[in-house]
């Protein structure tokens, strides 16, 4: 048998945007969820590597054959190269977190709801050679566990392929416990992107420029000041206030995620379902955007009021649970891999 010591368990928080690594030995890592290779040798020489990963990659893009593998979600399907892009990816990340030679490896990877019932084959792949043992578990409940929030929680998991809900009643989740929208990060890049090109149809921006933007300014409500964004206009560097855009945007995902949320309340039992609607936690990159938990407890009001809080470090809050639950995991939950 082998001892815990002899074990490096790692928790990986496996997202579209971003996935972060949290490990047994302490180390934690967050990589921006791209890999590249050089299109050919000129690339090679000048960037000296064979791959490249996350924000280097980004980069670098314009010399490398550049994947962002994962898209709501889910593993991009019928394309090798991404899949070889998240083998590499994890490869990656268990690199980072610094297993010693001959070390065995037990990984907890979260991924949305949706990826549990449809992806799990492709994780499985991805994981098989660089861990020795694979447990697979929603984004949501791995926040859940990590703060210990097992009973009358409910966790939306604001990503940016997918919002994941989790309702918590002092079990593993069942697929009636949880949902998965597309309604998330990139749906508000791609209402973003629209909005800019019908406010400024001779302007020229990237997608890139437009998740820079968001990421910067992004809210809901009423705006603190307003949101000028700096780029070229027929040819020339200009200052555009896409305060309106950046407010639509935003805002696209209040209504479906309320909706969703008052569902899921909707079917916990009666005696306990004040107690979840007031203890609700918001994950993810989406959940730091200001106003998105008040414009919630807003619609609370209409089912008797309730709270919403975000979680103190969204990056690293499902990769920390996934770790806690490695930890804690007994053999039995393991999926052995091989070799």
């Amino acid at each position: 048998m082998t001892s815990k010591k002899d074990v490096l368990h790692v928790g990986i928080d496996l997202g579209t945007s971003r996935s972060a690594i949290a490990a047994s030995n302490g180390t934690k890592h967050v990589v921006e969820s791209y890999v590249g290779w050089p299109l050919d040798m000129v690339a090679r020489k000048i960037v000296k590597k064979t791959i490249l990963f996350g924000a280097e990659a980004l980069e670098a893009r314009s010399m490398l054959d550049l994947h962002r593998p994962l898209e709501r979600g889910l593993i991009k399907q019928g394309s090798a190269k991404d899949e070889e892009a998240v083998h590499e990816l994890l490869k990656h990340l268990i690199a980072l977190a610094g297993r010693q030679e001959g070390q065995r490896v037990e990984a907890v990877v979260g991924v949305p709801a949706e990826a549990l019932r449809v992806s799990r084959q492709h994780l499985r792949g991805a994981v098989k050679g660089i861990a020795d043992a694979l447990l697979i578990v929603s984004e949501p409940f791995a926040v859940a566990y990590g703060m210990d929030a097992l009973l009358h929680t409910m966790v939306i998991d604001i990503g940016a392929g997918t919002t994941d809900f989790c309702v918590m009643n002092g079990r593993y989740p069942t697929e009636e416990d949880q949902r998965t929208l597309t309604h998330a990060g990139d749906s508000i890049d791609d209402q973003l992107m629209k909005l800019v090109k019908t406010k400024a149809p001779e302007g020229r921006f990237s997608i890139h420029m437009i998740r820079e933007w968001k990421e910067k300014f992004s809210f809901v409500g009423d705006p603190k000041q307003p949101v000028v964004a700096r780029f070229p206009v027929k040819g020339k560097p200009a200052d555009v206030d896409i305060t309106a855009e950046m407010k639509k945007a935003c805002e696209s995902i209040v209504g479906p995620i309320a909706e969703t949320m008052l569902d899921l309340l909707s079917k916990v039992e009666p005696e306990y379902q004040e107690k979840v609607q007031r203890n609700i936690v918001l994950a993810g990159g989406g959940s730091q955007i200001p106003g998105l938990a008040a414009a919630l407890e807003k619609v609370l009001l209409d089912v008797g009021g309730g709270r919403v809080k975000a979680v103190e470090d969204p990056v690293f809050a499902g990769a920390n649970g996934g770790l806690a639950i490695a930890i804690d995991a007994p053999e039995g939950e393991w999926e052995p891999l091989g070799a």
